[in-house]
């Protein structure tokens, strides 16, 4: 990629990418899952900005892809800081005062957290396969990435992606194995958000069951459509590329038409 910027953001020198689209239009912003990065992305920033004619930012978070390496374990309350810290100072500093928000996995949960907290909502948010509570289920499919990791092959993998795989990896895994985590939860945040949301989960998500959108949905102030995908697990932007972009650019123009 040719069109790599960095800015730095809470002291760390953070890559990102912004694709051009109409300037009428609200600025999409997609946050990564965790393990992700913008390389990780692969083309589905482009699909995505071609599908809606929006601008497009995509970024690595601190740990991830070219952005400044992890120097320490990530706290427990890393998610919030992300909502909260990191991501209000990259809008601003890049002028989006008001973002659309993409977020898969913990980039889903950073945005939910987001559209609680703001002062100003965002337009929308897409939750694909977000977390708002730890299940026994993603527990153990963290353990069993743990696996794959140390024997060699989803390192190997990780690498081609972020300058260090191995503080990259330690910053999800261990954070969400460590006995303190088990009791993260943010249902008690969730009646504060009132943009409008997108929902999106496979039937067979390896890190989740559905009771994470029963959760959002029956907590939410504002409107909610749910998208469930059959024959899908933890990346339904990849397994399920079409159907997904087609769901986010539907809900990119019902926001639009209800004039934003």
């Amino acid at each position: 990629m040719d069109d790599i910027d960095y800015i730095t953001i809470q002291g760390h020198r953070l890559e990102y990418r912004l694709l051009p689209g109409r300037p009428d239009a609200p600025v999409v912003v997609l946050l990564h899952e965790g393990l992700g990065s913008i390389g990780l992305w692969r083309d589905f920033p482009e699909k995505l900005a071609t599908l809606t004619g929006c601008r497009l930012l995509v970024w690595s978070r601190y740990g991830y892809g070219r952005s400044d390496t992890l120097a320490a374990p990530r706290p427990l309350d890393y998610l919030h800081d992300e909502a909260l810290q990191a991501l209000p100072e990259l809008l601003e500093k890049l002028d989006v005062p008001r973002p659309l928000l993409v977020g898969h996995s913990d980039g889903a949960t950073i945005a939910l957290l987001y559209a609680a907290h703001s002062p100003q909502p965002p337009v929308g948010v897409v939750a694909i396969a977000p977390h708002v509570f730890v299940e026994d289920v993603a527990i153990e499919g963290i353990r069993r990435a743990g696996e794959a990791f140390h024997s060699g092959g989803l390192a190997e993998r990780l690498a081609r992606h972020h300058k260090d795989a191995i503080s990259t990896f330690a910053g999800w895994h261990d954070t969400w194995l460590h006995e303190d985590f088990r009791d993260w939860n943010i249902e008690d945040c969730l009646s504060r958000i009132r943009a409008p949301l997108l929902l999106v989960q496979g039937e067979e998500d390896e890190y989740a069951t559905l009771a994470q959108l029963d959760a959002i949905e029956g907590r939410v102030s504002g409107p909610v459509e749910r998208i469930v995908l059959p024959a899908c697990g933890h990346s339904p932007h990849r397994e399920r590329e079409v159907g997904t972009l087609k769901a986010i650019a539907d809900f990119v123009a019902q926001v639009e038409r209800s004039a934003y």
